[in-house]
């Protein structure tokens, strides 16, 4: 009877199983090497496919073995520890051959290395190059020009997101509900495709998860301990733009051309980011730059000038390294989503490198805070120039970054100065959100219009409470215009604070650049009647309903504590740990008097 000996690769093929069922492999004695079934084992453990699939096959062909009359059998020892440590060098590889060998058997082999080695040692081969359909692969049949991505899950119909970027309908194909087996048969189609074409290669393989790049489709495989069922999604573009194909404003199309070297593409999850950033990328390829990418997996639609870099030896910082010695002109890096993924986008940039960085964010400024606390806040300007937010497949809002040393806005001391990152908007340059920090915390500070002449507002009211507490502890402020302010004291207060020949008022006219109105106080309003009550962290003063609206001030024993806003329903809110509300409150448990004074 004829000897026949398997290695891992024949078996994972599943070609055995088709030479039995075809009548091709028959009156033999199958012999499986012991340290075959123990790397599969040992695969199937770490929740590898390959394992599973080798094992599941191996049960086929114990079934048809007892069917077809042949013999199955193991032999051989389990490989030792050292053997284990040196099996990327091929030791279980050796192994194999070597009961071959001991056998006079024939040894069938799909791995092309393993059957030069075999044949050079003088082992009877047979190696058989499987014929594996590469085209019109089961998935397929579910895509269409309208389909970005299709949904298999095990117990479920399978349905599919068709429309275009920022349009799609979740959509179920049909009614049959999807199998473990079926589901691991489209597994297997696309690892044997992967294994023997250049069309596929497995970017990620992690104990219940699998990433596969198969021309252009993304599949993402997971199944438990990861998942709790098995579960495939599979993802294709369906449309490719030009640069030109978007509405960018000649100022835009400008600054990619001659000034940004610092890009950071932001958006939802299918949005439209990296249609985006294969665009730029062949623009940049276009006018003769050195273009090269970082993915992982490689999905980008890119020309073929451009290299596609996914992680080396698992890790991007060991492919920075290469991509240095490269010296390219752009790199896009699609996707900045992990710890070490924004520090190597940080150095390649400051090293001189052109960086497209990918990011998702609901909003250009989330894109922006996530650089926060990964790199020094003073580094980010200098590593982001632009933000470019992308919404239902177009540009929707530009922002560029400009570093300055300045007070905040809203702030009032020039001692305040510090280094602020301005966001401004890229069209009209109009300053939206200031970024600074402020004792230990990163602050981010959107700017609005009032924010922006607040200032004068704070710094003219502060100033002139402060001097004419001096005369009147209950004087009255109103901003007027930002170079005109009045005040409203009491009679008895108005000499004082002119002053003999107005030297006073003149004086604090010329500090503050404002002019400033005296007026005498109505005096009915200087006082008003009030509850105060507590609710929880917070004091409330209520007073007639029809002041809601109206400015408030509130004095102990006729020290000003206050200014403030009458809200809705006449209510004033003060929380109880805030500076005015512990002197309120310290105010009550002495007994000392209170005063609210309302006016328009």
């Amino acid at each position: 009877m004829d000897k026949v000996v398997v290695d891992t690769s024949i078996i994972i093929d599943g070609e055995i199983t088709k030479l039995i069922e075809s009548g091709n492999l028959k009156d033999c004695e199958i012999i499986i090497p012991v340290a075959v079934l123990d790397e599969l084992q040992s695969q199937a453990s770490q929740s590898k496919d390959y394992g599973f699939v080798g094992l599941e096959e191996i049960k086929k062909i114990r079934e048809l073995a007892q069917k077809s009359g042949i013999t199955l059998r193991f032999e051989g020892q389990r490989p030792s520890m050292e053997d284990i440590k040196l099996a990327r060098h091929g030791r279980i590889d050796a192994i194999i051959k070597d009961i071959a060998k001991k056998n006079d058997a024939m040894f069938y082999t799909a791995d092309y290395v393993q059957a030069l080695v075999a044949q050079a040692e003088g082992i009877k081969t047979k190696y058989s190059k499987p014929e594996i359909k590469v085209t019109d692969l089961e998935f397929e049949k579910f895509f269409d020009n309208q389909t970005m991505s299709v949904h298999l899950k095990e117990g479920t119909p399978p349905v599919a997101k068709r429309g275009k970027p920022g349009a799609f309908l979740l959509v179920q194909l049909d009614g049959k509900i999807l199998t473990k087996e079926y589901l691991e048969g489209i597994t297997t189609q696309i690892l044997e495709v992967s294994r023997v074409t250049r069309s596929g290669v497995v970017e990620i393989s992690k104990p219940g998860a699998l990433v596969v790049q198969f021309r252009d489709f993304r599949v993402v495989i997971t199944h438990p301990p990861f998942s709790d069922s098995y579960e495939i999604t599979i993802t294709h573009p369906i449309v490719k733009l030009s640069l030109e194909q978007y509405r960018i404003s000649e100022k835009l199309m400008q600054k990619f051309s001659d000034k940004a070297e610092g890009v950071l593409i932001a958006g939802a999850p299918g949005s439209g980011k990296s249609t985006l950033a294969s665009s730029l990328a062949e623009f940049y390829s276009k006018r003769g730059k050195i273009v090269k990418t970082f993915e992982s997996p490689r999905d980008l639609q890119v020309d073929e000038k451009t290299t596609q870099y996914t992680q080396l030896d698992g890790s991007f910082e060991n492919a920075a390294d290469i991509l240095l010695l490269v010296r390219p002109d752009y790199t896009i890096y699609d996707e900045i989503r992990r710890f070490h993924d924004f520090r190597v986008f940080s150095d390649l940039r400051l090293a001189g490198v052109g960086m497209v960085g990918v990011v998702h964010a609901n909003a250009p400024l989330d894109a922006i805070q996530r650089f926060i606390g990964k790199v020094d806040l003073g580094m980010i300007p200098h590593i982001l120039d632009t933000v470019v937010f992308v919404e239902g497949g177009e540009i929707s809002k530009v922002y560029e970054l400009e570093f300055k040393v300045k007070v905040p806005t809203g702030m009032t001391e020039q001692d305040l100065a510090r280094p602020v990152i301005e966001v401004r908007n890229f069209e009209n340059h109009s300053l939206e959100y200031e970024i600074y920090t402020y004792g230990e915390e990163n602050i981010v500070i959107p700017i609005s219009k009032e924010a922006k002449s607040g200032g004068i507002e704070r710094l003219a009211e502060s100033k002139i409470r402060d001097t004419i507490r001096r005369f009147d502890s209950k004087a009255e402020i109103e901003i007027l215009s930002n170079n005109s302010i009045r005040v409203r004291v009491d009679k008895e207060s108005i000499p004082a604070l002119i002053g003999r020949g107005g030297s006073t008022i003149n004086e604090l006219e010329k500090s503050l650049g404002v002019h400033i109105d005296v007026e005498e106080k109505d005096q009915a309003s200087t006082s008003e009647r009030f509850e105060m009550s507590e609710s929880g962290n917070n004091l409330i003063f209520e007073v007639d309903n029809a002041k809601t609206g109206m400015d408030a001030d509130i004095y102990v024993n006729d020290r000003h504590i206050l200014s403030t806003r009458v809200g809705k329903r006449g209510k004033i809110i003060i929380a109880k740990r805030s500076g005015s509300g512990k002197r309120i409150v310290n105010a009550v448990m002495s007994k000392n008097d209170i005063k609210l004074v309302v006016h328009d």
